[in-house]
């Protein structure tokens, strides 16, 4: 079997798209955001950018949230729908969100991620995010630890790469 890589634009979230992000965020996260927040982060967030992966044929099939506040960007929210998961689209995105970030002169980047999510982990080590602690209960819905990850510098190296 030959697997077919999926033809995608990535391009700013706009609020058309809030419905089919809303559809991922359900499938992908116990606690996902609220309507609202999206809508406020698009309109009143002046910190924040939103970045969506769509195919071809319009269907959204990823997202991620920043927040850049001063030479720090903010992973916010990120996810992928599941049936495109591991073919490169997360970390495309990701870094695509990053050289965005440089450009308006971000230095450092962090995030935090559920302990459990190993494959998420494993995408930010591989772009070069060191653990920098944790925070236990950090996730309500479980109580789940969070895992901080930030990357310091080097987010220039994402420009050159973008396109």
């Amino acid at each position: 079997m030959i697997a077919i890589q999926p033809h995608y634009l990535i391009q700013e979230m706009a609020s058309e798209d809030i419905s089919a992000v809303l559809e991922i965020d359900q499938v992908s996260f116990s606690n996902p955001w609220p309507e609202r927040s999206y809508r406020y982060e698009l309109a009143e967030n002046p910190a924040a950018q939103l970045f969506v992966a769509k195919l071809d044929d319009g269907a959204l099939i990823a997202y991620l949230g920043y927040w850049l506040i001063g030479d720090e960007v903010h992973i916010s929210t990120f996810a992928v729908h599941p049936e495109f998961r591991r073919q490169g689209i997360g970390e495309n995105l990701l870094k695509n969100a990053l050289a965005d970030a440089a450009k308006r002169g971000a230095q450092v980047a962090t995030l935090e991620v559920r302990a459990s999510n190993e494959a998420a982990i494993k995408l930010y080590g591989k772009l070069g995010f060191k653990v920098g602690g944790s925070l236990e209960g950090y996730y309500h819905d479980n109580d789940e630890e969070a895992i901080l990850m930030s990357l310091n510098g080097g987010l220039a190296q994402f420009s050159e790469t973008s396109q």
